[in-house]
């Protein structure tokens, strides 16, 4: 739908195309986010739960990891419901201020993954290279202020970038191919200069995922210089075992998530970004609690106690 404008009309009403394919292969497709996204819920849900319950899981390291799969279950929330309504063709509308709120939700859990993840890499710094300081170091009271940081930080990046967006006119065609509101579809569709929302993204980009990713990579420099200093075979294995989880997800995020995002202009391969923010949105909060899971000893021993006790 449109209104009247001075210049024409104006774009009051999103039609996103979803994938394009067949019904039988939509319909395939939404057994599939469905199932992914049960998946997703259940198994971060059970981190929190295991970590709630076992006491030995009560460190800053698993509160940093809690507040991770929290994260994962609302981003993934604010995603495949609404993807599956568009591929079954019952949800394929969306008004221009929920698609600017849906892309400030999303980006804003984004950007708050990225800075969990560095303080996550902070937290592993802490733990290999000053493991005599570390529980005075990062106690109870600084691993809260990281997390609120993080989830505060997170948003107020975003804030400014949704509000430019929101200022956008939209003038037809009203398609977005894509199932959900992205800043690269907006601007492929606005007829207004985007400019300053490019300049703003690519900006905000750098501050949140470059400039987290450098705090990562600083972190992991000084961990692998301290892990190789270790004398024995079983003690560099036992602290390399303590981040690599958390340096799998890392890579898998960052990966993604600077090809979305990290570049001058954003109206080019939607094709591809498409399906790139298909496995950001739909597949990776699934693997991070898998990857969690199998790669960590301490969590694999506390679910092994659970299920001993039941």
């Amino acid at each position: 739908t449109s209104k009247g404008t001075a210049n024409g009309t104006s774009v009051e009403e999103f039609i996103l195309l979803g994938f394009p394919v067949t019904w039988h292969s939509r319909v395939s497709l939404v057994v599939v986010f469905a199932l992914t996204y049960s998946l997703t819920v259940i198994s971060n849900a059970s981190i929190i739960a295991l970590v709630w319950r076992s006491s030995n899981l009560h460190t800053p390291m698993y509160f940093f990891l809690c507040n991770l799969s929290f994260l994962e279950i609302w981003y993934t929330t604010g995603v495949i419901p609404k993807a599956i309504g568009v591929m079954l063709g019952t949800s394929q509308t969306i008004s221009f201020s929920v698609c600017i709120f849906q892309l400030f939700f999303l980006l804003s859990l984004g950007s708050t993954e990225c800075f969990l993840l560095s303080v996550m890499a902070y937290d592993r710094y802490l733990a290999i290279c000053h493991p005599l300081r570390y529980s005075s170091l990062m106690n109870s009271v600084l691993s809260t202020r990281l997390a609120l940081s993080s989830w505060l930080g997170g948003f107020l990046a975003i804030s400014l970038l949704a509000f430019l967006t929101s200022r956008l006119t939209f003038c037809g065609p009203d398609v977005i191919n894509h199932f959900l509101c992205d800043i690269d579809s907006c601007l492929a569709l606005s007829c207004s200069d985007t400019w300053p929302v490019e300049l703003a993204t690519f900006l905000v980009s750098i501050i949140v995922v470059v400039a987290s990713c450098v705090v990562t990579l600083v972190s992991y420099m000084y961990i692998f210089s301290s892990i190789l200093r270790i004398q024995s075979f079983h003690g560099r294995k036992k602290a390399f075992s303590t981040c690599s989880a958390h340096l799998s997800v890392v890579t898998i995020w960052y990966g993604s998530t600077m090809f979305l995002y990290v570049k001058p202009s954003a109206q080019n391969l939607l094709d591809l970004n498409k399906l790139v923010n298909t496995f950001n949105t739909v597949v990776t909060p699934l693997l991070n609690p898998i990857i969690y899971t199998l790669r960590n000893r301490e969590v694999k021993q506390a679910l092994g106690r659970a299920f001993q006790k039941k």
